[in-house]
Formats: C-alpha cells, structure tokens, sequence
C-alpha cells in the first residue's frame, strides 16, 4: 500500500547516512536515528520542533520512532507536516500505551487486542498513512516503567495475533517487540519479529543474550534510555569514570560516547536518540563519527552492568 500523506520517496544516493547503515524490516537505515518523545516539550513552539525535524533529515536521518501517545499525537502531526517525499524515512510506532496525563507517568497501558488496534488507527490517521512500515508492540514484562496488571494482563499469543492480522491487512509492514522479555521474544519469533526495543546501555545490558540471539536471527536492536538515567534512580552512563575519561581523550561528551559505545557493540543495533534540541540533536548524530582504539573500547567494555538498580515500576 502507498502512504495518503508521503513520508516516503526517493532518497537522494549521496545523502550521508549517520553510523552507517543496518536493515531494518527489509530496509536499509542509517543506524543513528531520531525518538520523537521529547518533542512535547516544544508543544508550546510547533516551528521549533519542525525546524528540528527537518535538521535530523538534513543530517542524513532516515529512521524515525514515534508514536500516538508522545503528545497525545503531537508528535505524529509534525511528522505528518516535516517529512517530504525525497526524504525517504522509515517511520516505526508503538502500541500498549495511552496517554494518562494525570497518572504519576503520564501513560496507562492499552494492552488488549481491541486496543492494539485502534491504537494503530489512531497512527494511521495523525501520520496520514495507510500503512505504518513498523509497529512495535509494547509489552511491558521487562525494564522500568509501567507494568501490565489485571485485565491488561494479556497473553502474548492473543496480542501476536492482532498485530498479525494488521499485517496481513496491510495496515502494519512489520511487527516489532518492546520492554520484551528473552522468553517472549523467543515464542514471537515464529510470527515474523523486525526488531526488539528495549531498556539497554551501556550501565544497563542484562539483555546481553536477547541482543545475541536478535543477532542471529537479523532481527535489529534498537535500545530505548541508551544512556540510562530516564528515572532519578536509574544509574547513568555519563556518571561513569571510564566514560568520562575516554570524552575527555577525544574531546567529545560522556554523551556522545556512550551512544559511540553502543554502535560498536554490535552491527544491528540502531539508535533513536531522542532530543528537543538542534544542538543535541547534531551532538548525537556526531557520535557516529567516533572511533575507539583497542584499550579503550576494551575499558569500556568491562564498565559492569548495573540493571538491578533500575526502578521496575
């Protein structure tokens, strides 16, 4: 199916293609993408978050992740408005959540078949599109953040069928996995997974083995809070010495070289940094550039994991 509104065309052959590129759904994408949830912060100055937009497109950005909840469409909309046909992003959503402005986060899950689906609807229609290129399915078994209770509490298997039915419809492309736990990923695979999004960075990667196995499987690793420190009690990658150490040698930011990190870590891991920022924005595509030598890349690497400490609700 072809999109009513074009987010999608003819991508001009020389544009730069941050970090290089990975598949992702059949696709190839640069691995350094763009997360729109912190453009509700320039709810306020719409041009603002346009202008932003279109500087990601400009820096070679092809990937961008959204979806209905950021914003209650907010989001979605400047999407809809920014992208042109030449430009040629891959535009991937989620389902499982709704906005719950009053709520202590300001989600509530939607995890039900019924909700699944009109949650997609509601994508089509502020993106314009009739068929989004990749929906993730939000789980909430794994990482922080909310956890499905109650009649939320929905078995895999019904929300697999649901979300396979839109593919087969032609409303979805590709079907994803979030806040997925190495059991769960394991039973979807059989129904056609493009790729996993989970809590994981540098101080958070229990994950280890689920990032492996999506490697074997090609299924692309596209880690939300790369740098950690989304909740107060969340350890930061920033706060590490090994990492404040290496910026310091390159002249670059902690937080540049803990995105860096990630992308030499493994070839299918594909960032969506988020930011409401133009300067952050062109910081984050710039860690793509960087490159370790042996022993700081190894020093990196023995930086321990420190997931347990990440709040679980």
């Amino acid at each position: 199916m072809t999109s009513s509104n074009p987010l999608s065309g003819a991508r001009p052959v020389d544009a730069p293609r941050p970090g290089g590129t990975a598949p992702l759904a059949g696709r190839t994408v640069s691995r350094v993408g763009y997360g729109t949830a912190q453009l509700e912060r320039l709810h306020h100055d719409p041009d603002t978050a346009l202008a932003l937009l279109r500087r990601a497109i400009d820096l070679g950005v092809d990937h961008i992740d959204t979806a209905q909840f950021y914003g209650n469409g907010f989001a979605n909309e400047l999407l809809r408005e920014a992208i042109r046909p030449q430009d040629d992003v891959m535009i991937v959503s989620k389902v499982g959540a709704d906005p719950d402005p009053g709520g202590p986060i300001p989600l509530r899950p939607a995890q039900r078949p019924e909700e699944l689906r009109a949650s997609v609807e509601d994508n089509l229609v502020s993106l314009g599109l009739e068929q989004i290129p990749v929906v993730n399915l939000r789980r909430l078994d794994a990482g922080p953040g909310l956890r499905a209770t109650g009649e939320q509490a929905v078995d895999l298997d019904d929300q697999l069928a649901a979300m396979t039915a839109m593919r087969d419809e032609g409303k979805i492309g590709a079907i994803g996995l979030g806040s997925v736990t190495l059991d769960g990923l394991r039973r979807a695979i059989p129904a056609g997974i493009a790729c996993v999004q989970n809590a994981y960075s540098l101080v958070t990667r229990d994950d280890e083995a689920m990032l492996q196995l999506c490697r074997a499987e090609g299924i692309a690793w596209v880690p939300f809070f790369p740098l950690g420190g989304a909740f107060p009690q969340m350890p930061k990658v920033t706060d590490e010495a090994a990492v404040r150490t290496a910026a310091a040698t390159l002249g670059r930011t902690p937080e540049q070289v803990g995105l860096a990190w990630l992308l030499h870590h493994a070839p299918h891991v594909l960032l969506i940094p988020g930011t409401s920022s133009i300067e952050h924005l062109e910081e984050n595509v710039a860690a793509a550039t960087i490159t370790f030598d042996r022993a700081t890349l190894s020093t990196l690497d023995a930086v321990p994991s420190r997931s347990a400490e990440v709040p679980l609700g």
